[in-house]
């Protein structure tokens, strides 16, 4: 299917998110510029992967969509309604069709709360049914994500790491969905249990027909859940594609390292990785021009003063790059 063919769900264009920083006596000492004109499609029932080091602003850019981080700029569409323009009161149908798994299965649920309490809380929040009729929607969830109904007057710290994440899961099935923000769910996980929440979350996907926006700096998660893959440098896209294209064609010189420096299970030998050169900059004070020229090999003068814009290179493949731009511009020519 092609991409005009697909039905986008939820659509950004120009969100930017910056954060103030204090310094001595409260006094505005600089911004955080965590997402910085992001422009970005999510289709309905598809898995985005949305990777990048540590800082890029990944996690910033999922909260956004959800409203949890209010944009200074842009928009932020669900099926057409801008969520950034709505009322309180009228995000709250919305929140509904909007759910998170969080990183940290345990800080993200209430201790003095039971199992039962947390995951039907949304139920109760949004009046949906009886109070009888919920505690069978929540153990009837809790089936589904792995975990035993007659837990259900349990407490978090009764479970393991995995338990709770699947606790959370079933919290955001419950209002039944159409969007679920996955932020980093399995990276606190054992490995042996980061392939049980995942396969879940794929079988979920299918069953419930959801669409996933999976944040992750886990290269090889993110490529075995994925069907599309963008790359986020210092609040900015870099690179979005298919994952098969971005996986064995990388364009952007950052997604190229980044592919280079992941881990590879080899039996019998080690193999060599490649690093990033060089610190990444501080978002307070970010590059100007391309914000990746201080570690790129390839850069020239034009990288270090102007601003590469996102380039389709056909497939919907996006690099901002000024090496792939300017042969486009050419080849036009």
């Amino acid at each position: 299917m092609s991409e005009s063919n697909k039905d986008i769900l939820v659509r950004l264009r120009g969100v930017r998110k910056h954060f103030e920083v204090k310094g001595d006596m409260g006094r505005k000492s600089g911004v955080v510029k965590a997402v910085d004109g992001v422009d970005l499609d999510i289709y309905k029932g598809e898995t985005l992967g949305l990777v990048g080091e540590s800082g890029c602003g990944k996690s910033t850019l999922g909260r956004c969509i959800l409203r949890l981080e209010h944009p200074e700029a842009g928009e932020v569409l669900y099926k057409d309604t801008n969520v950034l323009t709505l009322s309180r009161k009228a995000m709250i149908p919305m929140r509904s069709k909007m759910q998170i798994i969080f990183q940290d299965p345990y800080s993200s649920l209430n201790p003095r709360q039971t199992i039962g309490q947390i995951i039907g809380e949304g139920l109760t929040i949004h009046n949906i049914g009886q109070k009888s009729g919920r505690m069978n929607t929540v153990r009837s969830l809790m089936d589904k994500v792995g975990l035993r109904p007659d837990q259900i007057m349990r407490y978090p710290h009764e479970f393991s790491g995995g338990q709770r994440q699947r606790i959370g899961v079933a919290r955001a099935l419950a209002l039944n969905p159409e969007l679920i923000i996955c932020d980093e769910p399995v990276s606190a996980l054992d490995v042996s249990i980061q392939a049980q929440v995942i396969n879940l979350l794929m079988d979920l996907q299918e069953e419930y027909k959801l669409t996933y926006l999976f944040v992750s700096h886990d290269l090889s998660v993110v490529k075995h859940i994925s069907d599309r893959v963008a790359v986020m440098y210092l609040g900015r896209i870099v690179e979005l594609a298919d994952k098969n294209a971005l996986y064995e064609n990388p364009s952007h010189p950052y997604t190229q390292v980044l592919l280079k420096a992941a881990p590879v299970a080899e039996v019998g030998s080690k193999p060599k990785r490649e690093g990033l050169s060089g610190e990444l900059p501080s978002p307070l004070n970010p590059p100007a021009g391309c914000h990746f020229h201080t570690r790129c090999d390839r850069a020239t003068d034009k990288c270090r003063k102007q601003t590469p814009a996102l380039t389709d290179l056909g497939g919907g493949h996006m690099v901002r790059c000024f090496l792939h731009s300017d042969k486009v511009a050419e080849d036009l020519d």
